[in-house]
């Protein structure tokens, strides 16, 4: 769930730029650079967005390309664009950074009594060993979490969620699903449920996958 992810940590140059050719909003009287878009399929004219008028002018300008991908990832970069604003607002305003919550949350998901080794959490939250110690350290240092030895090795450590960091990360959860049930307001119970099998369908052959 991270957000914000420190340098170094985040989406390649590469694919951010893909994702800003394929999302770029299209400013009215731009699509196709003097074309009129057509109506895209599946569309009845009533509701249309900007993606709609990206696509009509890719194929208007390159009708030699197959640009249906266009309709389904180009509102998924978008959507995830608003949910990134929504998740960023939502923990600043219980105090903390993206990078903290998906340390504290990784660890309130674990139940009592709310510990991972250090290498646990580097497998839950897809980060390096360096990051995830600099991470614990500045969380250890605002008493949101605490390293315990770790029983079963006499070298290792426990990273322990303290009373307070529990209460942050349940805080900003509940603020959090406010915010993004608002982002799903549009769908019924049953769209929500066909939309979440698509969008499992999709993603499932990518977990699992190391993340660059």
């Amino acid at each position: 769930m991270e957000v914000a992810p420190e340098p170094g940590t985040g989406p390649s140059a590469a694919s951010q730029g893909a994702l800003a050719l394929n999302a770029e909003p299209i400013q009215s009287g731009e699509a196709g650079r003097g074309t009129v878009p057509v109506d895209e399929p599946g569309t009845s004219g009533a509701l249309r967005d900007e993606v709609d008028d990206l696509v009509a002018a890719w194929r208007a300008q390159r009708p030699d390309l197959d640009v249906e991908p266009l309709q389904v990832l180009s509102r998924v970069s978008r959507l995830a664009r608003h949910l990134d604003l929504a998740r960023r607002a939502s923990f600043a305003s219980h105090g903390l950074e993206a990078w903290e919550f998906d340390v504290l949350s990784a660890l309130r998901r674990q139940g009592p009594p709310y510990q991972m080794t250090p290498g646990a959490l580097i497998r839950a939250t897809l980060v390096t060993s360096g990051t995830m110690t600099n991470r614990i350290d500045r969380l250890a240092e605002a008493v949101l979490v605490r390293r315990n030895p770790d029983p079963r090795d006499r070298r290792g450590v426990l990273v322990t969620l303290t009373d307070q960091g529990r209460a942050k990360a349940d805080d900003a959860l509940a603020d959090l699903l406010r915010r993004e049930r608002d982002l799903l307001a549009s769908l019924g119970p049953g769209d929500r449920h066909t939309l979440a099998g698509l969008l499992r369908t999709l993603l499932a052959p990518f977990d699992g996958l190391p993340a660059e």
